[in-house]
């Protein structure tokens, strides 16, 4: 369905306007070793200038797929949330960089997930019937598939990948070509993929590369074929039989007292929110992981092309360093109450993934289906806030009282 819930704000996205000669250039020196000299300084910066204007350039796809989702998920009854992000520009770089150490080497161009979508349902059935729907319906041209469910990841990871060239009319096709990936998964697929990008964002490590300590790296890939087996789906390669599973399982807990590191990762999380008023209404937005003083900060923002500003912005001395002192995403959620829930490893919450590997340890099987959704947001007071909003370090501020006319 093209064009669910949208109008003339198509026009408030950020557009596209270099040539792909620019992009592969720019691609060529964004994924390579960047030496900042004051010679050297003005061509990196443009070619950081055309990436962000490219990555930037697939806002407005993205939303109109999610959207879809959105539609999708309420007229076929399915029970399940969205969410979308524009691809972070160090992860960027390093997905350039491995492919080409993998001697796979992609074009900048080539991404398939610079902006990607995400659907999280509550049980494989809900996952099947919303990837059927959308290879049938989702009016966009489909190049590509990765059902890493019925065939997992080595490390573990399981969802369904679909990607997509946005293909539009009128007005629209102005963004025909950008490709955006769908993920499609289950709250408890979910739970683990997000837990392994919180530990390894909280122990500095690249866990989601498979870059980290070997012990977390295989307590991941046993609880994987645990989550697997009790989906009823194949289990990643490689790993012994359920029995042998649980001896591994309960000892590397035991020795990285990982539920207690689980339990505790929360803390580890300076986060601080209250309700926006539900008049006022966000389209984006920025998330920030400081990592020397680990504070989350979130920025809203109303407009699109601002957002993406503002992401550019905040990536910008992180690109010229090379390091990661901060981990930045731009996300796209339809209510507040949802941003936690599509991205919780920024903000520590691995409960349902902590509860499921507990239960392990004491005997219990993996409950699929009637795990309880935590509350990932406190409810809304009644005295809504004013929505002139954030103050210092990201931080949701209550309004001074007026006092009464008299």
């Amino acid at each position: 369905m093209e064009g669910f819930g949208e109008g003339s704000e198509m026009f408030e996205y950020p557009h596209f306007e270099h040539s792909m000669d620019e992009v592969r250039r720019a691609g060529v020196v964004i994924s390579g070793a960047l030496v900042w000299t004051d010679e050297t300084a003005p061509a990196i910066r443009e070619a950081f200038s055309i990436a962000n204007s490219w990555r930037d350039a697939h806002a407005y796809p993205m939303r109109s797929i999610r959207f879809s989702l959105l539609h999708h998920l309420r007229h076929q009854k399915l029970n399940g949330f969205t969410a979308a992000r524009l691809k972070r520009m160090q992860a960027i770089r390093r997905k350039l960089r491995r492919m080409k150490d993998r001697n796979r080497p992609v074009e900048f161009h080539e991404l398939q997930d610079l902006g990607g979508c995400r659907a999280i349902m509550n049980t494989m059935e809900d996952v099947r019937a919303l990837v059927k729907v959308l290879k049938e319906r989702l009016p966009h041209d489909r190049w590509g598939e990765d059902d890493y469910i019925s065939r997992p990841k080595k490390d573990g990871y399981r969802s369904h990948h679909l990607k997509f060239a946005f293909k539009g009319r009128g007005t629209r096709a102005l963004h025909n070509g950008r490709r955006i990936e769908v993920q499609v998964r289950t709250s408890l697929q979910h739970s683990w993929a997000t837990a392994v990008e919180a530990v390894g964002l909280v122990r500095g490590e690249d866990l989601k590369g498979s870059d980290g300590s070997e012990n977390w790296l295989r307590l991941f890939r046993l609880m994987s074929a645990e989550f697997a087996e009790a989906e009823k789906c194949r289990p990643p390669r490689g790993l012994p039989d359920h029995k042998e599973r649980m001896r591994e399982i309960r000892e590397l807990e035991r020795e990285l007292d990982a539920v207690d590191t689980l339990d505790n990762l929360s803390h580890a999380f300076d986060w601080n929110k209250e309700a926006v008023r539900p008049s006022q209404k966000p389209s984006h937005y920025l998330i920030s992981y400081d990592r020397q003083t680990k504070k989350v900060t979130v920025l809203p923002y109303y407009k699109a092309a601002l957002a993406a500003a503002g992401y550019d912005n905040a990536e910008a001395s992180d690109n010229r360093s090379g390091a990661e002192t901060s981990n930045v995403v731009l996300v796209e959620v339809d209510k507040l109450d949802n941003l936690e829930r599509a991205y919780p490893n920024y903000f520590g919450d691995v409960q349902l993934f902590k509860e499921q590997l507990r239960q392990l340890t004491r005997g219990r099987a993996v409950d699929e289906y009637t795990v309880a959704r935590q509350q990932a947001v406190a409810s809304k007071p009644r005295e809504n806030p004013d929505p002139s909003w954030i103050g210092r370090r990201g931080r949701w501020t209550e309004p001074k009282r007026r006092r009464p006319r008299t």
